[in-house]
C-alpha cells in the first residue's frame, strides 16, 4: 500500500499510464530488406561453381552436388562477390588454401553496406528521420572484425555517435531473433527509445571450392545466399507511426544432445561449416514442445489449446528438408509457411536475414490481400529460428491491425 492507502501501481501499469493507457510492448515499426545485385541461378550454378573452382574432373561429385542443388527448391541466390572478384582469386575457390585476409576484407566492407541499405529502407518504412534512432542492435555470422560493423553501420547512416550500440557476432541462423529479443528488451526498459535492428550476411568467407572428403560443405555452397534485414522497435507508437507486430514473448532452447549437429569453425581458409545430416529431424522433434510452451503465456491451461491454423508462421529458410520437417510436426497447411517458401526459392537461406526477408514477405501478401493485419489476417504467430547448438531461438508475435498510408 502507498502512504495514502490506495494499492501501489505494478511497474507494468505505470508503463501503461506512461503510454496514455496502451500496452507498453515492444512493436515493429518499420521494415526492410536488402540484397546486393550480383545473381547465381541454381539451375546453372553446379556447372559455374565446378568450372570456377577447377573441379569438372571431379564427375561423380559434380553430380552428387547438382542433385543437392536441384533438392533445395531454391531458384537463385544473391552475393556480395561477383564472377569477376572470384576469378581474380583463386585461393577463395580453392577448397583449401590460406586465404582469410582477402575474404575477410570483402566480409568487412560488404557487410555494413548491404546492412545500411536495408536500414535505410527500414527507416523509409517506418517514416521518421534516422535522428530518431537510439539505439542499433546488429547481428552477422559473417565476420568478427573491430572496429565493429555497427560503428561502421552508423557512419553510413549518419547517426549521431552517442548513439547506443549492441554488436552480435556469430550468433548463428537464429541471429535474427536473438537480436530481436535484446531490441524488446532495450525497447521496454527505454521510455522513448527507438531501436534499429540490422542484419547482414556475406557469405565471402564461407564459398569454397568442393572436396570428396567434406561433403558437408557441397551442402552450405547450394543453399546460402546473401541479404541483409532491418526492422525499427520501439514501445508506445505515436500516432504518426503504423506498428505491425508485438514482441509479446522470447525464448532460447538448446536441444540436448545436438552440439555437433552444425559446426562452425574459422580457419585460415576461411569459415568451415560441417552438418549432421540429422538437423532436420532434430529441429522437428523438438520445435512442437517449444513452441507449446510459448503458448502457455496467451492460453493459460484449461483454455482451449489454440489450432496452428488459427496463428501465422515465419520459419527460418534453414533448408527445404527443415521445412518440411516443421510443417509436418505442427501439422500446418502448406500456405501457412508460405513466405518462409518464397525467400527460399529467391533467396535460399541468408542465414540471420532470413527471418526479416519472411516478414516483409508476409507482410506485403497480407498487404495485397487487404488483409486486416500484416499476419495473413490473424492475431497471433510464431517467429522460429535455428542455428549451432543447435539453438531454437523464438518470438511470440502479435499481429496490430493494419494501418494505412492514405488515412493519415
Amino acid at each position: 500500500m502507498g502512504s495514502s492507502g490506495a494499492p501501489e501501481l505494478t511497474a507494468q501499469e505505470m508503463s501503461n499510464i506512461a503510454c496514455g493507457g496502451r500496452s507498453r510492448r515492444a512493436t515493429i515499426l518499420g521494415i526492410g530488406t536488402a540484397v546486393p545485385a550480383h545473381v547465381y541461378e541454381q539451375k546453372s550454378f553446379p556447372d559455374y561453381y565446378f568450372e570456377i573452382t577447377n573441379s569438372n574432373h571431379l564427375v561423380d561429385l559434380k553430380a552428387k552436388f547438382a542433385s543437392i542443388c536441384e533438392k533445395t527448391s531454391t531458384e537463385k541466390r544473391h552475393m556480395y562477390i561477383s564472377d569477376e572478384w572470384l576469378r581474380a582469386n583463386p585461393s577463395v575457390t580453392a577448397y583449401m588454401s590460406t586465404s582469410l585476409n582477402v575474404r575477410q576484407q570483402v566480409a568487412e566492407e560488404g557487410i555494413p553496406r548491404l546492412g545500411a541499405e536495408a536500414a535505410r529502407n527500414a527507416i523509409s518504412d517506418w517514416g521518421k528521420p534516422a535522428s530518431g534512432i537510439t539505439h542499433v542492435v546488429f547481428a552477422t555470422t559473417s565476420t568478427g572484425c573491430l572496429p565493429s560493423a555497427d560503428c561502421v553501420l552508423i557512419k553510413l547512416l549518419g547517426l549521431p555517435p552517442t548513439t547506443k550500440r549492441v554488436m552480435l557476432y556469430q550468433a548463428g541462423c537464429f541471429g535474427g531473433t536473438t537480436a530481436l529479443r535484446v531490441s524488446k528488451d532495450i525497447a521496454e526498459n527505454n521510455p522513448g527509445a527507438r531501436v534499429l535492428v540490422v542484419t547482414s550476411e556475406v557469405m565471402s568467407l564461407v564459398l569454397r571450392g568442393p572436396s570428396e572428403s567434406h561433403i558437408g560443405n557441397l551442402v552450405g555452397q547450394a543453399v546460402f545466399g546473401d541479404a541483409a534485414g532491418a526492422v525499427v522497435v520501439g514501445c508506445c507508437p505515436a500516432a504518426d507511426e503504423r506498428p505491425m507486430f508485438e514482441l509479446v514473448r522470447a525464448s532460447q532452447d538448446v536441444i540436448p544432445g545436438t552440439e555437433d549437429a552444425v559446426v562452425v569453425k574459422v580457419r585460415q581458409e576461411g569459415v568451415v561449416i560441417t552438418m549432421h545430416r540429422d538437423v532436420p529431424l532434430h529441429v522437428s522433434n523438438s520445435v512442437g514442445a517449444i513452441v507449446k510452451s510459448a503458448l502457455q503465456e496467451i492460453m493459460p491451461a484449461p483454455a482451449p489449446e489454440m489450432k496452428s491454423d488459427d496463428m501465422f508462421w515465419l520459419l527460418h529458410a534453414g533448408g527445404r528438408g527443415i521445412v518440411d520437417g516443421v510443417e509436418k510436426r505442427l501439422a500446418l497447411r502448406e500456405e501457412k509457411l508460405a513466405a518462409t517458401r518464397e525467400v527460399m526459392r529467391q533467396y535460399g537461406n541468408t542465414r540471420s536475414s532470413t527471418v526479416f526477408l519472411a516478414m516483409e514477405e508476409m507482410r506485403r501478401r497480407s498487404d495485397e490481400q487487404g488483409m486486416a493485419t500484416a499476419g495473413e489476417g490473424l492475431e497471433w504467430g510464431m517467429l522460429i529460428a535455428f542455428g549451432p547448438g543447435l539453438t531454437l531461438e523464438t518470438m511470440l508475435l502479435r499481429a496490430l491491425p493494419i494501418v494505412n498510408h492514405a488515412n493519415m
